[in-house]
């Protein structure tokens, strides 16, 4: 039995040592709505050829070794913006270039909204956000951004 059991946890502690660490977040303040759940049942194994990690916390996600593509369901929905607006498959995401080369885009018009960040010198933003398009496009839209030219 004892033997059993060392080799059991021998092989437990090789597989684990061949996977990344876990990345550690924090969620958002909305990250238990039911509707981040189904976000994150549908978020892809990986994105733009980067590897899903494991995280510590709820409705968050994380890809790449470094981690380069972080995700926060629940974040605050963000209200009225001067901000760029980049619509992709029906889903609008305003686009934050404060800490360029390190962008995050949050859906609007989405509540509960889900934010990500992304390092764009590791990975492809618009690659990324393609393809996170589906599972965030889960949640439904109240609304869209507009331009100036929308606004009569």
């Amino acid at each position: 039995m004892r033997a059993a059991l060392a080799v059991a946890v021998v092989a437990g502690a090789a597989a684990l040592t061949g996977c990344a660490p876990t990345v550690s977040l924090d969620p958002a303040p909305a990250a238990a709505d039911p509707e981040c759940a189904a976000i994150m049942v549908r978020l892809p194994g990986t994105v733009a050829g980067a590897d899903r990690r494991d995280t510590d916390a709820q409705s968050t996600a994380a890809w790449g070794s470094p981690a380069s593509v972080l995700l926060h369901c629940g974040v605050p929905v963000p209200g009225p913006t001067t901000q760029r607006c980049i619509s992709i498959d029906d889903v609008d995401w305003v686009e934050d270039a404060t800490d360029e080369p390190i962008y995050t885009y949050t859906t609007y018009g989405r509540d509960p909204a889900t934010e990500v960040t992304i390092d764009s010198t590791l990975i492809s933003a618009s690659t990324v956000l393609t393809e996170l398009t589906p599972a965030v496009g889960s949640v439904p839209a109240e609304g869209g951004c507009v331009g100036a030219e929308d606004v009569g």
